[in-house]
């Protein structure tokens, strides 16, 4: 690890000692590393000496343009000192901060909100992780990758910039109660667009292993577009006839695969069952490892899930509660039987990620099985309005939660305009909210507009 060290100070100057900051103008990076995937730096290219005199400058050598260098002052400015309002969370890495970029910081640069991550210099992780991520999200450009923007290397400071994603990640979501349960159609989008973004890693010319696939990696959109972040970990995978790479045991437990905690042997593979790990945390609501819970057996969720993903009839038992049924039965034992495949103690028979993909997108069409749409309904002050009936008075009337936690209940009183003493007396009371605060279920969405979040702007699902 020393060596390592010695090794990229000496290929980078340019981060390891205070410099005057120039914006590059050399050509810009193209949008898809396909194209010169065959060119692309990478991590193992770094114990090359020959290197040395292509990465003086580290942002005009190997990005272009695209990527910009940004003074340790000016993103303390756009954080507004890194204040606690502005937090947005930590992890391994460091703190995570949101700012917003003035197009005026730098030429071609458009005015947007960011997310600055802070390297923690006594945390987990170091400089090697901070310049894996550079290096990866630097070249790799892909929809279901995070941008990013730029980074700071100035004196002992390493930050990155990228792309602000206002949904946070898909952990927030499922565990952490962000408005509310996650409706089934929109979890099988995030789940095809993760395997779309470890599939583009895995293909690439010069593959990726990503080593660190998770829930709280997963950051998610305005429209619940699922996009892989924090490259940390993520190495250079086998090339040629190479079958695997030997190193180091890193990632998160509960989502490694079982031969790399055993051997230390990374595939592509090792992905597929971090992948379908989270793919189980999406259909059940559970986290990979839970020891709150009282049953030993159910803390571990593969080896407690895994007995029921071989039985088709089983699903139901493990599916998320707070979904409410509401969820295509045929969907959730295809995606079931995924999730089993991907889990497999047998690398070989894992499926690869692209083939995971064709699996999962026809999910997004079976809504026939879906039960009755439903609403969420959030108490609010209310109202009473008058309306016309012909037969009776009907009253609708909210009931508060008592002290129990029992959910809002309604109630239908019926009177006859006899009771009342008017004869032809004949009018509805109802009650109902000043402002309408209902979510509706994406069954309802969907069945409503014909489109949705689950397909492209102005495309009409098949029905």
């Amino acid at each position: 690890m020393i060596l390592k060290k010695i090794i990229i100070k000496s290929l980078l100057p340019s981060c390891m000692k205070p410099q005057k900051v120039t914006v590059p103008t050399e050509t810009r990076f193209p949008a898809s590393s396909k194209d010169t995937s065959s060119q692309r730096l990478s991590l193992s290219d770094l114990s090359n000496s020959s290197m040395v005199s292509l990465m003086s400058d580290l942002s005009s050598t190997l990005f272009g343009s695209n990527i910009h260098i940004f003074t340790h002052k000016e993103l303390k400015n756009i954080t507004y000192n890194f204040s606690k309002t502005n937090f947005l969370g930590e992890g391994g890495f460091g703190q995570v901060y949101k700012g917003f970029i003035d197009d005026k910081v730098r030429p071609g640069l458009k005015a947007q909100s960011v997310a600055v991550k802070v390297l923690d210099l006594d945390g987990k992780q170091g400089h090697r992780e901070w310049l894996a991520e550079v290096i990866f999200l630097g070249q790799l450009k892909h929809p279901h990758l995070v941008n990013l923007i730029g980074y700071c290397c100035e004196d002992e400071h390493r930050l990155i910039v990228y792309e602000f994603m206002p949904r946070g990640s898909l952990e927030n979501h499922i565990f952490k109660g962000y408005s509310g349960a996650l409706p089934w159609l929109t979890r099988i989008k995030i789940a095809i667009g993760a395997a779309k973004g470890l599939s583009f890693l895995h293909e690439e010319e010069k593959p990726v292993i990503y080593r660190d696939f998770k829930a709280s990696n997963i950051l998610l959109d305005s429209d619940f577009t699922a996009k892989l972040s924090d490259f940390g970990l993520a190495i250079d995978g086998p090339q040629g006839d190479e079958t695997h790479i030997s190193t180091r045991v890193m990632g998160t437990e509960g989502y490694a695969a079982p031969e790399y905690i055993m051997t230390g042997h990374v595939t592509a593979m090792s992905d597929v069952f971090s992948y379908g790990v989270v793919l189980l945390e999406l259909l059940t609501g559970r986290r990979c490892l839970d020891k709150s819970r009282r049953l030993s057996r159910e803390q571990n969720l593969v080896d407690w899930a895994k007995p029921f993903l071989k039985d088709a009839h089983k699903v139901d038992r493990i599916m998320d509660p707070r979904l409410e049924g509401q969820y295509s039965i045929e969907g959730a034992r295809k995606a079931a039987a995924l999730a089993h495949q991907c889990l497999s103690h047998n690398p070989k028979s894992r499926p690869t990620m692209s083939s995971v993909v064709k699996s999962l997108e026809p999910l997004l069409g079976l809504t026939r099985d879906i039960s009755v749409p439903f609403v969420y309904v959030v108490p609010t002050e209310l109202r009473e309005e008058k309306v016309d009936h012909d037969d009776e008075d009907v009253v609708l009337m909210s009931s508060r939660s008592n002290n129990n936690g029992d959910n809002n209940s309604y109630k239908r009183e019926e009177k006859s305009h006899r009771r009342r003493g008017r004869k032809g007396y004949r009018h509805k009371y109802r009650i109902r909210s000043s402002r309408s605060n209902a979510v509706y279920s994406d069954t309802t969405l969907y069945k409503t507009l014909g489109t949705s979040l689950y397909s492209p702007k102005g495309q009409v699902l098949a029905r």
